[in-house]
């Protein structure tokens, strides 16, 4: 019979390095916020290659966004009940399965399918977060947290010249058949490299709370995404609005009462959640905001007055250091964290996108203005991106870490949503016509730069209202 202590030593023998779980699930990460500008490139010319209407083709992009809105709190609370490596394989499976499907799509409807499928892997950032809080030290949380957060923009600035070179050089398949490939890698990966639960909560999964979940989730979400198009005061438009609200409501009575509910809204309710997620819409606005107005910047034609006539490749290359500066910068703001406690990350964060849209307000006549600007929201979202999580897991139990990081990843869907939907209107509102097609003017781009401050001024109000902890004092749930 094995002593304890060579019991001991055999288990650490089996256990991952923890370096290699980190990488794991950064990889994953960036997998999945890959599929947010996957098709970017393509928008214009979806409606021709997929043989239908722009209004058919505009659900290649939104059916990712609700799925993912909808997928993450649902699959966090099943990590949280079956294990969350388990649940990363899952979500990755069935990212590789939505990417075959779209790749061998004959027609708009596959391809879909494909993008809903594609959606649901959103789910592995606060999966990976809550598995890293249980599997790391303390001293190393935080880094490894950043490290995590920022994958979300990370992947999707990368990911942005990727898909645009892919979509100039090659056929448009090629876009799915990659993600599938990525999918493919990352599998293994996970499975070799990332460790088995060690927390995990008993009961059983709430189906009633997480159909009221995505279905009042999903009428808010096309009210926010599609209110535009169809008109604001439209009756579906309206329908979708006020039955979401209506239905999420119903939804929150049912889950104070139900035994074992999908999300424990009472731990959701703390002061320091609350205006953490609250917060994160204006995050998650401020970020998409620049991800919608600086690229058709960038492209407009010069003498349209609006833009400086760079290509679809040039304009995602001044795009992506946003990106890369949020994965540099990530063991600074676990160092931060660790030193000023993540509420005056957080704070930081939300001050430098303010400054940041600020300046491109006042001063946007030059490429470098953009790229300048791009590069601290970069460094504004990073902070936050990577503050929110730590704020959330030294504000409630352990066993309900998957679940709080994933409503935390949903408001800033809702945050992200928004921003597509507003800028949209707004810079389809107030165009002008040049050459006998119409194009935002360069007013509706202040607009919306305004927007993006205001969203960015009430997340630094929030943050301030957020409950202080005294610096270097751990919340007992978080392990150490």
């Amino acid at each position: 019979m094995e002593s304890g202590d060579e019991e001991a030593r055999r288990r650490l023998s089996r256990t991952p390095p923890r370096w290699a779980t980190v990488a794991v699930l950064a990889f994953a990460g960036l997998c999945s916020s890959f599929m947010f500008t996957l098709v970017v490139p393509l928008q214009a010319e979806l409606p021709e290659l997929l043989h239908a209407s722009r209004e058919d083709t505009t659900w290649v992009v939104t059916i990712t966004l609700l799925v993912a809105a909808v997928a993450t709190p649902i699959s966090g609370r099943l990590g949280d009940m079956y294990g969350k490596r388990r649940v990363v394989l899952v979500l990755l499976a069935l990212l590789v399965a939505g990417s075959l499907i779209a790749a061998v799509a004959g027609s708009i409807v596959g391809v879909i399918i494909g993008r809903a499928l594609q959606g649901a892997v959103t789910g592995v950032i606060p999966l990976g977060i809550a598995i890293m809080r249980d599997v790391l030290p303390p001293e190393r949380l935080g880094t490894a947290v950043a490290l995590m957060s920022a994958t979300m923009g990370v992947g999707g600035a990368l990911g942005m010249p990727i898909a645009a070179y892919l979509a100039l050089h090659t056929d448009w398949h090629a876009l799915f058949w990659l993600a599938a490939a990525l999918g493919a890698v990352g599998l293994p990966l996970v499975a070799l490299f990332v460790p088995g639960d060690v927390l995990r909560t008993a009961g059983r999964l709430d189906l009633l709370g997480a159909a009221g979940l995505a279905l009042g989730l999903t009428g808010i979400l096309l009210f926010v995404s599609r209110g535009a198009e169809w008109g604001w005061g439209a009756p579906l438009t309206l329908s979708c609005g006020i039955g979401g609200v209506i239905v999420l409501l119903l939804w929150g009575w049912y889950q104070l009462r139900a035994t074992d509910p999908l999300l424990d809204l009472r731990v959701a309710a703390r002061p320091a959640v609350l205006f953490t997620n609250i917060a994160a819409i204006g995050m998650g606005f401020a970020l998409f905001s620049s991800n919608v107005t600086f690229p058709q910047m960038l492209e407009l034609p010069v003498a349209s007055g609006s833009g400086f006539g760079l290509d679809m490749m040039q304009a995602a290359l001044i795009v992506m250091p946003a990106g890369l500066v949020m994965m540099v910068i990530s063991p600074l703001s676990g160092w931060l964290e660790r030193t000023i406690g993540p509420r005056p990350l957080f704070t930081g964060g939300t001050a430098a996108i303010v400054l940041a849209y600020v300046f491109v307000l006042l001063w946007s006549s030059e490429v470098w203005h953009i790229l300048a600007a791009n590069i601290f929201i970069g460094i504004g979202i990073g902070f936050t991106f990577a503050a929110m999580p730590m704020i959330i897991m030294r504000s409630v139990p352990a066993h309900e870490t998957g679940a709080s990081n994933g409503l935390n990843a949903l408001f800033r869907s809702v945050g992200t949503s928004s921003a597509s939907a507003v800028m949209g209107g707004v810079l389809a509102a107030m165009s002008t016509d040049f050459e006998g097609r119409a194009v935002p003017s360069r007013e509706a781009f202040e607009v919306c730069f305004w927007l993006a401050i205001a969203a960015g001024v009430i997340a630094l109000v929030l943050s301030l209202l957020i409950p202080k902890q005294p610096t270097g004092e751990r919340h007992p749930s978080l392990p150490g």
